[in-house]
């Protein structure tokens, strides 16, 4: 099934591709500590913590974010060396098609996927819980939710309302609790404020006002406080957008069913990020072909060339994505489509200049 030529490929293609990502990774890691030795320093941040819990879970991520731009920008390296060498024209003169040609390179594109697929959905999370919980401790300042007119589902039929959330004394402001039966609301709830009672692990609700309906029958009660268990809890509100990178696949789909049934304003970033676990891998063949259609051929420009090029074209298809995660995440846009939607663009390129390629 595998030639010699087969595995010179894949073997440079792989070697190359692994080389820069352990060379970009060596010179983020240096960046990174030198742009936070200090606050390492302020916040006098244990010396194992900084390499175990933070550099050390630092590089799957960084190794899976990066891992798209480099199997591109490897394609077009070792690829255009070939090509400058005759080896591609020795190869096609050969008798071996363009198409046949293909194969080992999508065998290693294939590999680079399934890697990122295991990296972003088992390997990165875990790995992420430790390095965002270092950040919170040591990098980051405490955070304070800034959402406004919170409105939420936390089960069938029952619903909170609150203009707003203090995370640092757990507190929410003009709080309402409404109950439905159907369409028909029975009960509601109003106050002056709810909080989080640490000792009691209950809400303590202030100056509160109940109105409840049984058919035609209305009663009425209020109170100065009244202590009772909600299916809530004060986490849910200093939770960021980012606490889904430390979910591995299956957590992050209960928790986007749990969230829809919530009524979290932030669900199009939690499928973002589902989506994308799921389109990154495919990217690998589409910048794999677009990189060999491009570099095979042997032009004066050379090597140079093609990576200017081949850069120009990676840089485009970060720029598109981060684009179209922006309209999803602050307009209209489906999720879905928005991270889909640059492999769409660019798998038409690759199948234009695949059609152009030298055979």
């Amino acid at each position: 099934m595998f030639g010699k030529l087969d595995l010179y490929i894949i073997r440079k293609f792989l070697g190359t591709f692994f080389f820069a990502i352990v060379l970009i990774i060596s010179i983020t890691i240096v960046f990174d500590f030198s742009e936070k030795i200090d606050n390492f320093i302020d916040k006098e941040a244990p010396f194992k913590s900084v390499i175990l819990d933070y550099y050390v879970n630092f590089i799957p991520y960084f190794a899976n974010l990066f891992s798209a731009l480099f199997t591109f920008i490897s394609v077009i390296y070792f690829t255009s060396k070939m090509a400058y060498d005759t080896e591609i024209i020795a190869i096609l003169s050969s008798g071996v098609s363009f198409r046949r040609l293909m194969f080992p390179y999508f065998i290693s594109a294939f590999i680079i996927g399934i890697f990122s697929f295991f990296l972003s959905n088992f390997v990165i999370p875990p790995a992420n819980a430790k390095r965002l919980e270092f950040t919170d401790t040591y990098l980051k300042k405490r955070f304070e939710n800034k959402e406004r007119n919170i409105h939420r589902q936390i089960e069938p039929g029952l619903f909170i309302y609150m203009t707003n959330f203090e995370t640092s004394s757990n507190t929410g402001y003009k709080f309402s609790l409404e109950k439905f039966e159907g369409k028909q609301l029975v009960s509601k709830l109003t106050s002056r404020s709810i909080k989080w009672n640490e000792d009691k692990e209950k809400w303590t609700i202030k100056d509160y006002f109940i109105r409840s309906s049984d058919g035609d029958k209305e009663s009425f009660e209020k109170g100065k406080t009244i202590d009772t268990l909600l299916n809530f809890g004060p986490d849910e509100f200093s939770r960021r957008t980012d606490v889904v990178e430390a979910m591995d696949m299956f957590e992050l789909d209960d928790f986007i069913e749990e969230q829809i049934m919530r009524g979290d304003s932030n669900i199009s970033a939690y499928k973002i990020e589902k989506y994308r676990r799921i389109a990154n891998p495919f990217s690998a063949f589409i910048l794999t072909l677009i990189g060999v259609s491009l570099a095979c051929r042997k032009v004066r420009g050379g090597m140079g060339l093609h990576l200017g090029i081949g850069l120009a074209l990676s840089f485009s298809f970060i720029l598109f994505m981060q684009i179209s995660t922006v309209f999803a995440t602050n307009g209209s846009m489906s999720p879905l489509l928005a991270v889909w939607l640059p492999n769409m663009v660019f798998s038409l390129i690759a199948i234009y200049l695949y059609r152009v390629a030298p055979k």
